[in-house]
């Protein structure tokens, strides 16, 4: 289901653009999405606890508020939290189009990437600069997208880590 609108898109466009609304002024998101959906494939949700790491963004209630004013947006949500299993519920409801969790979040990465699927929903897993491929090749025939974080999670304005292309290479 959802590699069919991957698909769609790579073909029409050659790649996708997913602008992330982490850095969005957050009194000004509907201006913020305005200003990019002409040109975005995706939007890029940014979900952050405070405790995988430091940083605190966004929630279910944005997630919410984004699916009812742009229905037919593909919504990205990429759960930066900790304990994720905790979290994919209130994230679901509002239907994403995609829910990705990070491997080194949960014990039980192969039972929440099961979940999310089961719902419906696309299901992604992201990888950190220094977790290696083989962490999570045991799972990837349940994933519909890796997201090869080429900065370390939860701080904008990163310099990219080179080493984090080979990952791409292996995957």
């Amino acid at each position: 289901m959802i590699a069919k609108k991957f698909a769609a898109q790579l073909e029409a466009n050659g790649c996708l653009l997913a602008p992330s609304l982490f850095c969005a002024d957050p009194l000004a998101l509907a201006q913020a999405v305005e200003s990019v959906r002409s040109e975005a494939d995706w939007l890029h949700i940014d979900v952050m606890d405070g405790h995988f790491v430091p940083n605190l963004a966004l929630g279910p209630a944005h997630v919410g508020a984004l699916r009812r004013s742009y229905p037919d947006a593909f919504l990205d949500v990429h759960l930066m939290v900790r304990s994720p299993e905790r979290f994919i519920g209130m994230f679901l409801e509002h239907s994403p189009d995609v829910l990705t969790v990070h491997a080194e979040a949960t014990p039980h990465i192969h039972r929440l990437l099961q979940e999310i699927r089961q719902n419906g929903c696309g299901a992604g897993l992201c990888l950190n600069p220094g977790t290696p491929v083989s962490l999570v090749e045991p799972v990837l025939h349940l994933v519909d997208l890796v997201l090869v974080m080429s900065v370390n999670p939860g701080f904008g304005g990163q310099r990219f880590i080179p080493e984090t292309l080979s990952k791409v290479t292996d995957l």
